[in-house]
């Protein structure tokens, strides 16, 4: 099947919310719905939804802030995973920010998550030696 991919719309908001419940992507400490109101704000052109015969079944969060690039909820319907959707999101995600001159895509998964991390480095992706730190500036809850 063929998978359209377009520009997150506003009333995509109670689908992609429920893909990313059904991805296990929801976290008590982020509301995917302010999450999706905060991107909204910043580049919105890099949030993306895939379809397929007219049905949400994925998403993607692209950011750039003129140093590197960002993803965020790469989602695709458990029903529809490894069909190559979560690759073609990928590619479509980094001609873009291609083309905003970003040199660098940098992404966060769980060391847990060995599928996902082999997902990633079969696409080119290699491992940074990095420390992450985080401070939350808004508490969610």
């Amino acid at each position: 099947m063929t998978m359209d991919i377009r520009p997150y719309q506003n009333r995509d908001e109670a689908a992609v919310v429920s893909l990313w419940q059904a991805c296990d992507l929801t976290r008590p400490w982020n509301d995917p719905y302010k999450d999706i109101a905060r991107k909204l704000q910043v580049r919105p052109d890099l949030f993306l939804v895939g379809e397929v015969d007219g049905q949400l079944m994925a998403t993607v969060m692209f950011g750039y802030e003129g140093h590197r690039g960002w993803v965020n909820y790469l989602a695709v319907a458990p029903a529809h995973q490894r069909q190559g959707y979560a690759k073609k999101l990928m590619q479509k995600g980094e001609a873009l920010l291609l083309e905003s001159g970003c040199p660098k895509l940098s992404l966060l998964v769980r060391a847990s998550n060995a599928s996902v991390v082999a997902f990633y480095q079969s696409l080119g992706y290699q491992e940074d030696v990095v420390v992450c730190l985080g401070k939350r500036l808004i508490p969610d809850v």
